[in-house]
This record gives structure tokens, C-alpha cells and sequence, in this order.
């Protein structure tokens, strides 16, 4: 049975997205996205296999640097600045923020943590689609984010663009940070 084409992009988007193997993909599609049984299990491994196949032979062409490799760059520098750093935290932003308090409450050096930075899978698909990035912020305590929050995107923003990424952002803890032109390739 032929899958149908939003299935196909589904399949493209997660194998683009880079954070699942072969086994969780088709798990995904057959029983989290779709109904047990509503899609052929097997059209759905050939089809990850084709996407898998076909995204190997596209990162021969990437570049030594990518978009991702600045972000993982840029997130490790916020780690070492007190900041949890999460990618694909969760599918929405209230699963974000579940996703840093998590890591927050499992972290040994609680006390050096001052603030969050992450990306959900709502953006991780809207950055595989060419929509850009973007980025949620804060501190660690939320009766301080409208003043403290701008603070913690400063840093956000700063290891952005010292990675080599151009960041949208208007300073405060009202908007998101924005990386529009990126260019995502997870390796």
C-alpha cells in the first residue's frame, strides 16, 4: 500500500531532524502519530529506509560546518555559562519547559544553573521546513523572568552569534529568539 504524501513528508521530517534511529521512527509514525494499524508498517520501513538512504547521500555535499554544528557549539558554551541548553525538548513549549525542569532537578550542580535555553519539536519541524529557529529562554525562577529573563537571552544571543549564527531577537523576555536564515543539517 502506497503511503500517502503528508506521511512522506512526516518520514522526511524526521529523518531530517536527526534526533531518532530507524526503530523509534517507525514506532513514531505506527503508533504515536498514526492509530496502530492505520498505516502499512512495512511501506513505512521502506519508506525510512529510502529517507535514511537518501539523506546519507545528501550530507556528502554539506558543508565542513553546518547551521547545527554552531548551535551544539553554542549551546555547550551555555552549559559552561550556568545555562540548561536543550534541543528538541519535548513537542510543544509547555513540554519544554517540563523537559528543563527535568534536567534542572537531575542536574549535580543545581546551585550553578541560572537559566534555560531550548527548542521544541514544533521548531525543530519548522527549522527543517526552512522556517528558521527559534529559541525559548528564561531564568530558573519564574517570578523573576521579566527581569532576569533578558539577561539570560543576552547570553543566549551572544554564543549564537560567536558560533556564527545571526540572531532576531528585541531584547526582551516577551519574544523568542530567532535564528531566520538556518540551514538545518543535523549530522
Amino acid at each position: 500500500m502506497a503511503l500517502d504524501p503528508d506521511v512522506l513528508r512526516e518520514i522526511q521530517g524526521l529523518v531530517r531532524g536527526g534526533f531518532e534511529d530507524r526503530e523509534r521512527m517507525v514506532e513514531i509514525l505506527t503508533e504515536e502519530m498514526y492509530e496502530p494499524g492505520e498505516l502499512d508498517a512495512d511501506a513505512v520501513e521502506q519508506a525510512v529506509d529510502a529517507a535514511l538512504r537518501e539523506h546519507e547521500q545528501s550530507k556528502k555535499g554539506w558543508p565542513a560546518t553546518t547551521d547545527c554544528d554552531r548551535l551544539d557549539a553554542a549551546f555547550k558554551a551555555l552549559a559552561q555559562r550556568g545555562v540548561i541548553a536543550l534541543h528538541n525538548a519535548g513537542y510543544t513549549q509547555s513540554d519544554g519547559y517540563s523537559d528543563v525542569r527535568e534536567a534542572h532537578a537531575g542536574a549535580p550542580d543545581r546551585d550553578h544553573i541560572t537559566g534555560y535555553c531550548f527548542y521544541h519539536g514544533q521548531d525543530l519541524a519548522r527549522a527543517v521546513d526552512g522556517g528558521g529557529l527559534f529559541l525559548a529562554f528564561g531564568t530558573m525562577d519564574a517570578r523573576t523572568e521579566d527581569t532576569e529573563g533578558p539577561r539570560i537571552g543576552q547570553w543566549v544571543a551572544e554564543e549564537l552569534r560567536r558560533a556564527g549564527l545571526q540572531v532576531q531577537w528585541d531584547g526582551t523576555f516577551n519574544q523568542r529568539i530567532h535564528i531566520a536564515a538556518f540551514d538545518w543539517k543535523r549530522r
